[in-house]
């Protein structure tokens, strides 16, 4: 029985390059057909709120994507295609979305108490999307970084 391949949209920045959240992609396309797009919102920082708006994150948040990609593609065994987006992350979801057709998304966040995203409910709000939402909690990936290399 021949399966559809599912477009899998990814939301994470801190928790990018984190082994749960390799794991979680790992694991998803084990369970079929599919290929996968890192979304990395960008984050806004106290000094930002005078700066251009594109601006604001945007450097951290390519950072996150060229070290996420890589691991994300070879957990996958396919090339995991990434975007930056905007400093809200619903409304970056939601962009993506309307940009791209997806059957579900993973989002990735630091645990709750430090989760900024988990403080504003990202997760049940993405769900008003009307697509399968998958929670991965994940550390910071700089500490997993320097703990895996």
């Amino acid at each position: 029985m021949d399966r559809e391949s599912a477009s899998v949209l990814v939301v994470a920045h801190q928790t990018a390059a984190t082994p749960a959240l390799i794991e979680a992609v790992r694991e998803r396309a084990r369970n079929g057909p599919s290929t996968f797009h890192l979304l990395v919102p960008r984050r806004r920082r106290g000094g930002d709120r005078m700066a251009n708006s594109q601006e604001i994150g945007a450097h951290e948040a390519h950072e996150v994507l060229r070290d996420a990609l890589p691991r994300l593609s070879e957990a996958t065994g396919t090339e995991v295609a990434g975007d930056v987006g905007d400093t809200e992350p619903l409304m970056a979801i939601q962009d993506a979305l309307n940009l791209g057709h997806y059957d579900e998304i993973i989002i990735s966040t630091l645990p709750l108490g430090i989760s900024r995203w988990l403080k504003h409910d990202l997760v049940s709000k993405a769900q008003a999307f009307g697509l399968p939402v998958h929670h991965v909690v994940g550390k910071d990936s700089r500490l997993a970084g320097a703990a895996n290399r």
